[in-house]
C-alpha cells in the first residue's frame, strides 16, 4: 500500500474511544520518577501483543524503559517515536503536600477520570497522554503489517522529568533523561527521532537547564544569647539574596532570547536550619535555582554570568556567597532543514490543514536534548493544553488533563512522519533532503 493509504487505514483504527481507553490505562498506573517499571512492563506487553519485537528494559528494581521494533528490510532509515513516562509529582500526599497545595485534588492522583472528551489524572497529558499516542500509533501500524524499508522504533523512557531521586536510599540519577540515555547506550539508536511532548507545534530546538546552589554563610548561635554573642542569621541574609536573584532572573530572558527560546529561571528551593530546633540559627543557608540556557549557550557561560552577579550581591550585603553548578544539560538544536523536522512540519500541516508557524518564547526542556546530544536529529511534536469549559486551568491541571480529540490529531502527525520516513530507502531520503 502507498503512504497515503497506510496513514488512512491506520488512522481509521485510531478512534477517540481507543485513545480514551489508552489514556485511562496509562494514567492509572503510577509511575513517579524512579518507579516507572510497572508501567514500562505494561507497555512492553501491549507492544508485544500487537506484534512488535518488544521488551521492558530494566534499569534497576524500580526503573525500566519499554521498547518495541517493527522491522524494515534494512534499506531505509530507522525512526524512533519516543515519549517519557514518569510524572512530575508522585500522587503520594506524604511527598507532594504541602508543596503542591494544601491537599491532593483528584487530578493529582494516579486515578484516571473521564468527563466528555477529557481524561484527567496525574500526568494524563504530560507525559501519559503523549505516551498513549505513541503506543496506539505503534499498535495501529503493527496491525497493518506494512512493508517497511527502515525500522520503526517505539520507545518509552524512564526518568524524563527534571528531578533528582525521590528516595534518599537509591540511585541519585533517576531523572533528567536517564532512561533515554540508557536505551541509546543499549543500542536503540535510530537515524531520526520524534519526541511527543506538550506543544501544538513542531520544535527543532529547545533550551537546556543548569541547576545552581548558592550557599549563604552565617553564625550558629542560640536565641537566648542573641544579645550577648555575634549574630549573623543566614536565613535573613538569604531573604535579601533571593529578592535580588528574583530581579536578576526576571531580566535574564531578554539577555538570552533567540528566535524560538526565551529561557527562564526560578528559585526552586531554600533550606536552612533545623525544623525540630528553632532555638538556634544555622551556620549556612542553601538556595537552589533552575536556570534555563538557550541552545548554543555552554553551561559554564551561564555559571560565570551567575557567579559574577553573586559576587556583586556579596559586596552589597557584606558577605561571601558561594556558587556551585550541581546539574548541567545543554540545550540542543536540529537544523530546521533536516529530514525529520521537514517531515514533521509537513505532517503537522496535513493534520491541521494550515501552514505551520514556528512558536517563539519557549523555555521547556525534554529528552529531545538527550537524543540530539547523541547525534540523533530530533523533532518535537505534541498537543496543546486541554482547557475544559468553565475551568480555570493551573499548571498542575494542564499537566493532568488531556483531550482525546487532540490526541487523535497528534496520532495523525506521528503516523504521517512514520509513513513518510520508514517507507523510503536511505537514498530516497538523502535525495529528498538535498
Amino acid at each position: 500500500m502507498n503512504r497515503d493509504e497506510l496513514v488512512r487505514k491506520a488512522l481509521a483504527s485510531i478512534t477517540e474511544d481507543r485513545l480514551r481507553a489508552a489514556a485511562v490505562d496509562v494514567t492509572s498506573i503510577a509511575s513517579p520518577t524512579g518507579g516507572e517499571a510497572p508501567l514500562a512492563r505494561w507497555l512492553a506487553d501491549r507492544l508485544a501483543a500487537a506484534g512488535l519485537e518488544a521488551h521492558a528494559q530494566r534499569i534497576d528494581d524500580g526503573q525500566a524503559n519499554a521498547v518495541g521494533r517493527l522491522r524494515g528490510d534494512g534499506t531505509g532509515a530507522d525512526l524512533m517515536l519516543y515519549a517519557p513516562i514518569d510524572t512530575l509529582t508522585t500522587g503520594d500526599p506524604d511527598l507532594d503536600v504541602p508543596w503542591i497545595g494544601p491537599e491532593l485534588r483528584p487530578d493529582m492522583r494516579a486515578e484516571a477520570r473521564c468527563e466528555g472528551p477529557y481524561v484527567s489524572g496525574l500526568g494524563a497529558s504530560n507525559p501519559k497522554g503523549h505516551a498513549a499516542c505513541v503506543l496506539v500509533v505503534g499498535e495501529a501500524l503493527a496491525a497493518l503489517r506494512p512493508r517497511l524499508a527502515g525500522d520503526l522504533l517505539v520507545a518509552f523512557g524512564a526518568g524524563g522529568m527534571p528531578t533528582n531521586a525521590i528516595a534518599a536510599d537509591g540511585r541519585v540519577n533517576t531523572g533528567h533523561g536517564v532512561g533515554c540515555s540508557f536505551l541509546l547506550e543499549r543500542g536503540w539508536q535510530p537515524d531520526h527521532a520524534v519526541i511527543a511532548k506538550p506543544g501544538d507545534f513542531v520544535a527543532h530546538d529547545e533550551v537546556g537547564l543548569c541547576w545552581f546552589e548558592i550557599v549563604v554563610p552565617g553564625t550558629h548561635t542560640y536565641a537566648g544569647s542573641r544579645h550577648r554573642l555575634p549574630y549573623r542569621n543566614p536565613i535573613v541574609t538569604a531573604a535579601e539574596v533571593v529578592t535580588r536573584l528574583e530581579r536578576w532572573l526576571a531580566d535574564y530572558p531578554e539577555r538570552h532570547r533567540t528566535a524560538t527560546a526565551a529561557p527562564q529561571g526560578i528559585v526552586g528551593s531554600i533550606a536552612g536550619g533545623w525544623e525540630r530546633m528553632l532555638a538556634v540559627t544555622p551556620a549556612a543557608c542553601r538556595i537552589r535555582l533552575d536556570l534555563r540556557i538557550a541552545p548554543g549557550t555552554a553551561p559554564l557561560e551561564a555559571k560565570r554570568e551567575l557567579a559574577a552577579y553573586v559576587r556583586q550581591v556579596s559586596a552589597e550585603l557584606g558577605t561571601e556567597l558561594a556558587v556551585e553548578m550541581v546539574l548541567a544539560i545543554p540545550g540542543t538544536r536540529t537544523p530546521p532543514e533536516s529530514w525529520v523536522v521537514r517531515s514533521a512540519v509537513r505532517a503537522w500541516e496535513s493534520a491541521h490543514g494550515r501552514p505551520h508557524e514556528p512558536v517563539g518564547g519557549n523555555s521547556g526542556a525534554t529528552d529531545a536534548n538527550i537524543l540530539r546530544a547523541r547525534g540523533i536529529p530530533t523533532a518535537r511534536v505534541g498537543m496543546p493544553k486541554a482547557v475544559p469549559e468553565d475551568v480555570d486551568v493551573d499548571f498542575a491541571l494542564g499537566m493532568n488533563t488531556v483531550d482525546v480529540r487532540a490526541m487523535r490529531r497528534l496520532c495523525e502527525v506521528l503516523l504521517r512522519v512514520a509513513a513518510d520516513t520508514v517507507t523510503r530507502t536511505r537514498a530516497e531520503i538523502d535525495e529528498t533532503n538535498d
